[in-house]
């Protein structure tokens, strides 16, 4: 009783303190639209979260507790993703901010907007053994994270923060997006500001700029306009001109095909998509780069990296057919073969291609493109093969991992949010699991984007916290997280923050009692098996811990006797366990390839 009536003590004494700069740090975030911030308290941050408490009563910003500040780093990644909104994550000094590292990491080599908030002893208390120190005379956080971030600085006086916190923002939106870091030491986050309000107005200077060159541009309608047979290669950056770009195809009756990144943006029913280039892709895809009679290749939105170009196959993408479209210069940077190289925004571009080819026409090219694409648009058939294909149909137990994405799709909601994590969980996913009819969300940062991963740093659990944040950005969306054991057993606990928050994501857990992308990366390389091999883990009995609800899923039958809708309205997550057949082999032969086969064996 004494307990409770001393927390209400504290809130009234709170409630009449001066403001802070803490205080100052939410006011920016309400300004951007911001309304979480992600990470897990301590004593050096405690101002930060005094300052999200009296936000959070007035229906403000408000702090969402991970259970592990990695878990908090991938949920701002989540939450931008699906809102467009700054991602925000915050830990305290020391460990608490290492514990960031693997997530921001993520967010860097993925080009997600991120604030990253990062606490330091009192400015008197450095150098001299403070606990959990981590300034320069410690460990030096700010210089860990300055690898990492667009922009990494610590506020030494009071007098720098409002520039500093604008230059972070800034950096976040800039080019290419990515992390910026601001670390604050407590005497900074306490010091008084009076009547303080925001000095600047943040939210005109983040919005995306056209950055188009019409002379450029005008060069590459003309480059299409004389191709005999054009193929486009949509990646993860094109969200929103997905549907212009699509519009074009149809115009020009172009064969689509996509990265791992772009597959989300492409209805697996539109007649003209040829499947995924690159990583887990598929044959059609390939055949289509393949085709000698293809005179023209237009990537756009593409990093061009190692699992998006097939390692870099100058036979499919990397050669001078190639004309390569992005805003980001450093990823033009690895396209140097390419006849033509177009830097600018995507949705810019395609807008004035649309109206340049409404005005000229396709010459040299079929017409009538468009009406045939558009006729067939709701067929919901694939229009590529699948390896394997006969699996998709089998009914047996344990159950095949392919008919297992064909469920999926089967049995959830059309506007379903699909998170795949690293490993055969992204790789079975990107093959086999094909979502029909993606419109564009309202809200998702992405264009359409029904399935999302962390391709380029491709982190362990990274869906795990991604699924809370989109699911706290869009509660009207189905989000459902395929994972497997290996990446539950390391980010799992993050399963509890959907608890407490009451979201209905589904936890899909593909449980083979093995680091399964290890364990057939070896059998295909003919290496040593080890270090492979985990516990059987009754992941059901480890949901219901958390105050999850749990079920084990033998077979397809298994997954068609749930009921899927109740799932998705209930206040909290479920988690399925599904035993998976641990003998078929992942889509992973092209990451094998690149890796090399064993020189020592025998």
């Amino acid at each position: 009783m004494s307990q409770a009536y001393d927390f209400i003590d504290n809130a009234a004494v709170i409630s009449k303190r001066h403001r802070q700069v803490a205080d100052l740090i939410i006011d920016y975030l309400a300004q951007l639209s911001v309304d979480y911030v992600f990470g897990v308290p301590g004593g050096a941050i405690e101002p930060l979260y005094n300052a999200l408490a009296h936000s959070a009563r007035k229906g403000g910003p408000r702090a969402v507790v991970a259970r592990h500040e990695t878990g908090a780093a991938f949920m701002a990644d989540g939450y931008y993703r699906e809102t467009g909104k700054l991602g925000v994550c915050c830990g305290t000094t020391g460990p608490g901010t290492t514990n960031l590292l693997t997530g921001v990491a993520s967010a860097y080599e993925n080009h997600i907007p991120m604030l990253v908030i990062s606490a330091q002893t009192a400015l008197s208390h450095f150098g001299r053994g403070a606990l959990q120190e981590s300034s320069c005379t410690g460990v030096d956080t700010v210089g860990i994270l300055r690898y990492c971030t667009r922009y990494s600085t610590l506020i030494s006086h009071v007098d720098q923060f409002e520039h500093k916190f604008a230059a972070a923002v800034m950096a976040a939106f800039g080019s290419p997006h990515g992390p910026a870091h601001l670390s604050v030491p407590l005497d900074i986050l306490r010091h008084p500001l009076p009547g303080a309000t925001p000095l600047y107005d943040l939210a005109p200077h983040i919005l995306p700029p056209s950055l188009f060159d019409r002379d450029i541009t005008h060069k590459l309608c003309g480059q299409i306009e004389q191709a005999r047979k054009p193929v486009f290669v949509i990646g993860g950056g094109c969200g929103e001109a997905r549907s212009q770009i699509l519009a074009l195809a149809g115009r020009l009756r172009a064969p689509v095909v996509a990265t791992p990144n772009g597959k989300g943006h492409v209805s697996s029913d539109f007649p003209l998509f040829k499947g995924v280039i690159g990583f887990a892709g598929h044959e059609t895809a390939r055949e289509t780069l393949a085709d000698p009679e293809v005179d023209l290749v237009v990537a756009m939105g593409t990093a061009l990296g190692e699992w998006e170009s097939c390692g870099w196959n100058p036979d499919l993408l990397m050669n001078n057919r190639l004309i390569h479209i992005d805003p980001n210069e450093h990823h033009l940077m690895r396209s140097p073969v390419a006849r033509l190289q177009v830097r600018g925004r995507i949705l810019s571009i395609f807008d004035y291609l649309l109206e340049y080819f409404k005005n000229h026409g396709e010459a040299g090219l079929p017409k009538g493109g468009a009406d045939a694409a558009d006729a067939a648009s709701h067929d919901t058939r694939l229009h590529f093969r699948l390896d394997e294909e006969h699996k998709y149909a089998d009914t047996s137990a344990p159950i095949k991992p392919q008919r297992l994405m064909r469920e999926l799709v089967d049995i959830f909601p059309r506007n379903t949010c699909f998170l795949a994590d690293a490993g055969n969980s992204q790789a079975w996913a990107i093959h086999y699991l094909h979502p029909f009819g993606c419109e564009p969300s309202a809200q998702s940062a992405h264009g359409s984007d029904r399935l999302r991963h962390c391709m380029e740093f491709d982190s362990m659990g990274w869906a795990i916290g991604a699924a809370v944040g989109t699911a706290l950005g869009n509660p009207q969306q189905p989000v459902v997280c395929i994972t497997g054991d290996g990446s539950l057993l390391m980010s799992g606990q993050e399963i509890s923050v959907a608890v407490q928050e009451k979201l209905p994501i589904i936890f899909v857990v593909l449980n083979d009692s093995a680091l399964g992308m290890v364990k057939h990366g070896q059998r295909l390389r003919q290496s040593e098996a080890v270090a492979f091999e985990l516990p059987a883990t009754d992941f059901r009995a480890y949901a219901e811990a958390m105050g999850a609800t749990g079920h084990v899923i033998r077979s397809p039958a298994d997954l068609r006797a749930l009921d899927i809708a109740a799932l998705c309205a209930r206040s909290g997550p479920t988690v399925l366990d599904v035993r998976i057949d641990p003998d078929e082999v992942p889509p992973i032969a092209m990451r094998i390839e690149i890796l090399g086969i064993d020189d020592e064996i025998g």
